[in-house]
């Protein structure tokens, strides 16, 4: 683990306070997960490690699921932490870029911003929505949702529109075929992609045996 810097130790009591009471899934837990993913995918790179680990601190500070599908919540209340504590505007500046980029929706959208500490807290963030504690994740929000686990009649939507995904009420088993799944493969840096190989086979053995359970065959 490197050396926290006071900013880092005041991001991180600043991000659990705000986020004492959020849904499981995008807790504090789920920051302190992708920090550390974060952190890994970034050894021996020449990165900036306080960008990475501000951005990873923040990246959900306000997560537009929860403020009505406004992105701009997020970026405005990092964007007045990290000036309050004085940091140099070019770290906010990076840190705020990150975060308005690092989302899937956000991916699936061309993109004009570009930076290996984005691509990096991106990879350690989309790492956090496969394997056992993405699928841990995903059922934990279609539960605060109270949406259907799952339904053979309403097949997964692909190919929708940032709005349609921000909007879509489709059972949980779906979401692993709009999102998780298709995760590997927009990974972006090399521990990323091996890191995720690991975790998207789990997923895949999940839902055979979910299938085959839900059809009564095991």
């Amino acid at each position: 683990m490197v050396e926290e810097s006071k900013l880092v130790l005041a991001t991180k009591a600043f991000v659990k306070e705000e986020l004492e009471n959020a849904e499981g899934g995008h807790d504090w837990f789920h920051i302190e997960r992708v920090y550390k993913n974060a952190l890994l995918i970034a050894k021996n790179k020449a990165v900036n490690l306080e960008v990475i680990a501000l951005g990873a601190l923040l990246h959900d500070i306000a997560d537009s699921k929860f403020h009505n599908g406004d992105e701009t919540v997020g970026p405005k209340k990092a964007k007045e932490f990290l000036q309050q504590a004085n940091a140099e505007e070019s770290i906010i500046e990076q840190v705020i870029k990150i975060i308005e980029n690092i989302s899937y929706r956000s991916g699936k959208a061309s993109k004009d911003f570009y930076s290996e500490e984005l691509a990096i807290v991106q990879d350690a963030d989309r790492l956090d929505a496969i394997g056992a504690i993405g699928i841990a994740r995903t059922f934990n929000y279609g539960g605060f949702k109270n949406r259907k686990i799952y339904d053979p009649n309403i097949p997964p939507q692909l190919n929708m529109s940032k709005e349609e995904y921000k909007k879509v009420l489709n059972p949980t088993i779906n979401h692993f075929y709009e999102k998780l799944l298709l995760l590997k493969d927009k990974m972006n840096t090399n521990k990323g992609k091996e890191l995720a190989e690991k975790r998207h086979q789990f997923i895949e053995t999940f839902l055979d045996q979910f299938y085959a359970e839900w059809e009564g065959k095991v």
